[in-house]
């Protein structure tokens, strides 16, 4: 029995040890980068066809990491981007227009919190590259409609986002960071064009799907 309780309180002892030798000192990152938001869209318009242009656009992101062990954390990302958004190759001939056009459709901004879980490869190397996958969630706000159509409504969306990166140790507190980002985006778009035809109304599915380059400078904490 002695033996047997001893035995136990050893393993227990050596779990306790192991967990804790796991677990960073420093167990928060937080890290700001430039972004190049690239959108890869495409769109299905029933009322009046064509497809979908949306710019790319360079914005400041701020985000923040996690550390649960050394190797998984979790990372949430920060930011928002305003883009122009147009129509091409639409058919208007039903409303007295060109056979093949172009609607400019103004411009949105969109704010993407998006939360991943992450998996570190070599968190005390030099070189520490990471991958990871979560969930985005898209706000479209202050939609501006432009001088074509009367009106634009974009619906807010969740969206599934995978991550590949690494950071470069500068310092036992600072690093550099490269970071790409896939995030599958759909969103249904309303536009109210009853000013250039009477009711008319064009739904549209659009698909965003952005891909995020970014360059940045982090610290622990």
């Amino acid at each position: 029995m002695k033996k047997l309780l001893f035995l136990a309180l050893a393993l227990t002892f050596g779990a306790v040890n192991l967990q804790a030798q796991n677990i960073p000192e420093q167990r928060w990152q937080m890290r700001l980068r430039g972004v190049a938001v690239m959108p890869n869209e495409s769109a299905n318009i029933s009322a009046i066809g064509g497809d979908i242009a949306i710019n790319t656009k360079f914005i400041p992101e701020l985000d923040f990491t996690y550390f649960f062990t050394k190797n998984i954390a979790a990372e949430l990302i920060l930011g928002t981007t305003k883009h122009k958004v147009n129509t091409v190759g639409s058919d208007l001939s039903a409303i007295g227009g060109n056979t093949s056009a172009n609607i400019d459709l103004g411009s949105v901004w969109l704010l993407p919190p998006t939360l991943t879980a992450q998996y570190h490869f070599l968190p005390n190397g030099n070189l520490r590259p990471y991958i990871g996958a979560g969930i985005n969630y898209t706000i479209f706000y202050s939609a501006n409609e432009g001088p074509t159509v009367k009106n634009v409504k974009y619906d807010n969306a969740f969206g599934f986002a995978t991550q590949l990166g690494i950071d470069v140790k500068l310092s036992e507190k600072y690093f550099l960071n490269l970071d790409a980002k896939y995030i599958l985006l759909k969103t249904d778009v309303q536009v109210d064009a009853s000013n250039l035809a009477p009711n008319l109304s064009i739904p549209a599915k659009v698909d965003i799907n952005p891909f995020l380059l970014g360059v940045g400078f982090g610290m622990k904490f």
